[in-house]
């Protein structure tokens, strides 16, 4: 495959011959014409453009856009063979194609992916998707954290090129990654380093579809964190190893908010509202209003009300007598009820400020055996490692992995390059 460099040098090699044989043919030879006057052509027929406003459905889009009973029927049922119009969201464009007065397609952009083209030309309306064409790169980083992940990763000059939205998933990647060792919001030390390789499916405007990392190190405090991914099942549903096959994942998520402040921890302190010392049972992580509060681990909801004290409260059952407790919530999350069964890492609620809370923040408790314990200090059993009947297919791949991570810089050199800054 040739790179773009090599492409325009075969360019600019192609024009420098074509401009020799022209100039080898003679002025005689070159035949006199007259120049032909442009002929501009209209595009057949009309298209309207419509746009879903909040609360209206896709057969009235298409009614107040002029079409009969008939042909809205037809559209309508098309369409349904490849879309389910009531799921269409506020602002979805649908163009309107008109030819000779009669309608000649519909075209529905249903996200930045897919699209809906219904054919109407022959009189019978029928529908197909057309999926935006991707291709799969693979994106090599590595840096010096000075304050934040955050401002590491998506301040890095090697990544300017990529959206922001993209720079943002590998610093929740990373996040999700380590945060069963590792809190980003308060252990993070200057100085620390990272690098990663992340396999990505690629739109042809660079933005990212999908994607995962391969393989990824975190150097904390001199400790140095490895993640690689492998798939036991090859079903896409993978997670990641360390060095030696060991989960990196633990039965709790160290903290139910991805990126979080802790505002407020275990133990005996002031209340700001009832202005008395009093045992606080859980850690405060201060967030905005309406942020994503996902259960540490996955269980089953045993509480879910209003009170006074807690305001919007969860309470998750956990295997071998753990509890979880989410407070100050502004709202639940759609479907989570009492005996809802919750995965580990699934948003359950939103942060707010219900009951005593003097600002939006969530209040996280855990208990074992029906006593509160801290979450930040208690040490949690990992998952289980690479199955014994994968290990010599996990020895190949995670071997390729762990090379293409090496292949970055390290933490010596890239404080190396850091100081000569």
């Amino acid at each position: 495959m040739m790179n773009r460099r090599q492409i325009l040098v075969v360019g600019c090699a192609a024009l420098a011959v074509a401009a020799v044989l022209a100039g080898a043919l003679s002025r005689e030879q070159i035949p006199e014409v007259e120049v032909a006057r442009a002929v501009y052509a209209a595009p057949p027929g009309r298209v309207e453009v419509q746009k879903l406003s909040y609360g209206q459905t896709f057969g009235q889009v298409l009614e107040d856009a002029g079409l009969g009973t008939a042909d809205r029927l037809g559209v309508l049922e098309a369409f349904r063979e490849e879309a389910e119009p009531r799921r269409l969201r506020t602002d979805t464009e649908v163009s309107i194609r008109w030819v000779d007065d009669r309608l000649h397609g519909i075209v529905v952009t249903l996200d930045r992916d897919r699209t809906v083209r219904v054919d109407c030309s022959t009189g019978d309306c029928t529908a197909s998707t057309l999926t935006l064409a991707t291709t799969i790169d693979t994106v090599y980083a590595a840096g010096v954290i000075e304050s934040s992940l955050w401002s590491a990763i998506t301040e890095l000059p090697e990544l300017a090129e990529a959206p922001l939205g993209d720079r943002r998933n590998f610093v929740l990647s990373l996040d999700r990654v380590f945060q069963w060792q590792i809190d980003f919001s308060r252990q993070i030390v200057p100085g620390d380093t990272y690098r990663f390789v992340f396999e990505r499916e690629k739109r042809p405007d660079g933005s990212m579809r999908a994607g995962h990392l391969l393989s990824a190190e975190l150097v904390n405090n001199g400790k140095a964190y490895h993640a690689i991914w492998f798939d036991p099942n090859n079903d896409g549903r993978g997670t990641w190893y360390d060095m030696e096959g060991q989960s990196v994942r633990r039965a709790f998520l160290m903290k139910p908010i991805e990126l979080s402040r802790i505002s407020s921890r275990f133990g005996m302190r002031h209340h700001p509202i009832l202005k008395q010392w009093r045992n606080h049972n859980g850690v405060d992580y201060a967030a905005r209003t309406g942020t994503p509060v996902q259960s540490t681990g996955a269980g089953v909801v045993v509480r879910r009300n209003r009170g006074a004290t807690y305001g919007n409260v969860i309470d998750v059952r956990h295997p071998n007598g753990f509890l979880t407790r989410y407070a100050h919530l502004s709202s639940f999350a759609r479907a989570i009820a009492v005996g809802s069964r919750v995965a580990q890492g699934e948003v359950i609620g939103y942060v707010g400020m219900t009951g005593l809370a003097t600002g939006p923040h969530l209040h996280y408790e855990m208990h074992a055996a029906g006593r509160p314990v801290d979450p930040l200090a208690i040490e949690l059993p990992a998952e289980d490692p690479v199955p014994a009947e994968d290990r010599a297919r996990w020895e190949v791949e995670s071997a390729a992995r762990i090379a293409l991570l090496f292949t970055l810089p390290g933490p010596e050199e890239l404080r190396s390059v850091r100081a000569d800054q």
